[in-house]
């Protein structure tokens, strides 16, 4: 009988300090985020969903070098390159990425396709909303990773006077910022 009186006294002192948890914390502010109707602010160094960005001018950044899929440790992202011309610029280079795809489901947001980029092309934004209801729609093209132009100015591909782009990197003043 004593044994009983031990386990009953034990589940008694377990249940009234469960109890007294659960009327302490009741009074207290809820820490409960609204979502999706108030979003969680992201921390400064957040790696996101991935963007290409442009130049000032609307000219695309990626000049179709492939570092960023070199630097990939997960092997998500391809790029296939195509030449630039005179009368079809997309970007001031002599090259630019004709396909550029990459694999969400496979990345690893380690940010290296960031670090291996010369024309900062590619940078990891603060979205984090990735979710979908199929595997397909998580392969991002080169349409939903692009940036749109700045207000104003147009997109590409357009024709341009002969000559009128002799580097691959524009200099620094007609660099837009996210």
């Amino acid at each position: 009988m004593p044994e009983v009186i031990k386990v009953f006294g034990a589940a008694f002192v377990a249940f009234v300090t469960g109890f007294w948890t659960t009327l302490r914390q009741i009074f207290r502010k809820p820490v409960t985020i609204q979502y999706p109707e108030i979003k969680k602010p992201t921390p400064q160094r957040f790696r996101g969903r991935h963007e290409l960005r442009r130049y000032q001018d609307g000219l695309e950044r990626c000049i179709g070098c492939a570092l960023c899929a070199a630097a990939c440790p997960a092997e998500a992202i391809y790029v296939e390159a195509g030449e630039n011309t005179d009368q079809e610029r997309y970007s001031p280079g002599e090259r630019y990425a004709k396909t550029y795809e990459i694999n969400m489901l496979r990345c690893i947001f380690v940010g290296y396709c960031e670090d291996a980029c010369p024309t900062d092309a590619i940078v990891l934004t603060d979205l984090y909303e990735l979710s979908s209801y199929d595997r397909r729609s998580q392969i991002y093209t080169k349409d939903r990773l692009l940036a749109p132009p700045p207000p104003g100015q147009p997109g590409t591909p357009r024709q341009v006077a002969p000559h009128s782009y002799d580097r691959a990197i524009l200099p620094e003043g007609l660099v837009s910022e996210p």
